[in-house]
């Protein structure tokens, strides 16, 4: 199967590496996968091919040839923990550690892997590694996600989310306290040139959208509800390093062991305790509200906090009393 994409340059594009802004722009997709493409010709700069190094110019026509993986789908008898299910939809709660659907180096045991087992009502996504699938978390963020049945909620529900009518309210633990009792953060994100599988702040990166709101405070660590405005990949882990406040257990984001270091000597012990309960990454999508796609009624799902999060949230009064 082949899906063919074209992009216009704009100013915010300008002077990007083609392989990057490709990869950018499709992140479930490496940076080398782009490369293949590239060098075979089925990447065309203003109906010309060029090497992956060509730097972007404004009004350059990129077209794309996205050639389908060769990963064949099975089944895998894996548990799904189902919050919801009717004719269109299934939203169920995501664990820590999933990663929601197959591609170089994640392609067995995934989450679609486990819904091909569980059910086989999915929407063609049109991506034959992504049947069902309308959004994405990361692979160790948990919660909620909605699945489409057929292909109409599967329109529905994605323009919802490129007209901002899904809301996505998550939980995360972060490292340090805040002057403000809430707060929005404006910062475009792309990319990283440095590490192809990290993203960072970026004034020609796509804009991206945080806020946030403290709900408890610890003396080194503080537990924050955030809401997405817009869904950039590693968007909320991206925000919080960004401001110096990084996911706590997030190893990308610098989010573990190296935010011992700010704790004073005497607490670094039990900073330690801190992250072996947490292997992943605290951050959590607990409640998802949008519109049915067949009764056009607003519809709103929570998930619990998985044990190794409760746990953590009870322990840090003793561990980091205020």
């Amino acid at each position: 199967m082949e899906t063919i994409k074209k992009f216009l340059i704009n100013e915010q594009h300008i002077g990007f590496r083609l392989d990057q802004f490709l990869a950018a722009q499709f992140p479930e997709y490496s940076r080398s996968y782009f490369n293949r493409l590239i060098k075979s010709r089925y990447v065309l700069v203003n109906n010309q091919p060029v090497k992956s190094g060509y730097l972007l110019r404004l009004n350059d026509e990129v077209i794309v040839h996205l050639k389908s993986t060769e990963i064949d789908l099975e089944p895998a008898p894996i548990p799904v923990k189902v919050v919801h299910e009717d004719e269109d939809i299934i939203v169920l709660d995501k664990p820590p550690g999933m990663v929601v659907h197959p591609g170089k180096g994640n392609e067995t045991n995934t989450l679609v892997n486990a819904l091909l087992h569980y059910t086989n009502q999915l929407a063609d996504t049109g991506e034959k590694t992504r049947p069902g699938i309308v959004h994405r978390l990361d692979k160790d963020t948990s919660g909620l996600i909605v699945i489409a049945k057929n292909d109409l909620a599967q329109r529905k529900l994605r323009r919802q989310f490129d007209t901002k009518e899904i809301f996505r309210i998550y939980w995360a633990l972060v490292w340090g306290d805040f002057d403000q009792e809430k707060g929005t953060i404006y910062e475009p994100i792309a990319r990283s040139r440095k590490n192809p599988i990290k993203f960072v702040v970026d004034p020609r990166g796509r804009h991206a959208i945080t806020h946030f709101k403290v709900l408890q405070r610890f003396q080194y660590v503080t537990l924050l509800e955030i809401k997405l405005e817009t869904g950039r990949t590693h968007q909320i882990r991206v925000h919080m390093r960004h401001i110096n406040h990084p996911v706590v257990g997030d190893q990308l984001y610098n989010g573990r062991e190296t935010q011992l270091l700010n704790l004073p000597e005497n607490l670094r012990k039990r900073g330690e305790h801190l992250l072996k309960l947490l292997p992943h990454q605290t951050l959590h999508a607990k409640k998802l509200t949008f519109l049915h796609p067949r009764t056009n009624e607003r519809v709103s799902f929570e998930a619990e906090l998985p044990e190794n999060f409760k746990t953590a949230l009870d322990k840090l009064p003793d561990l980091f009393l205020l």
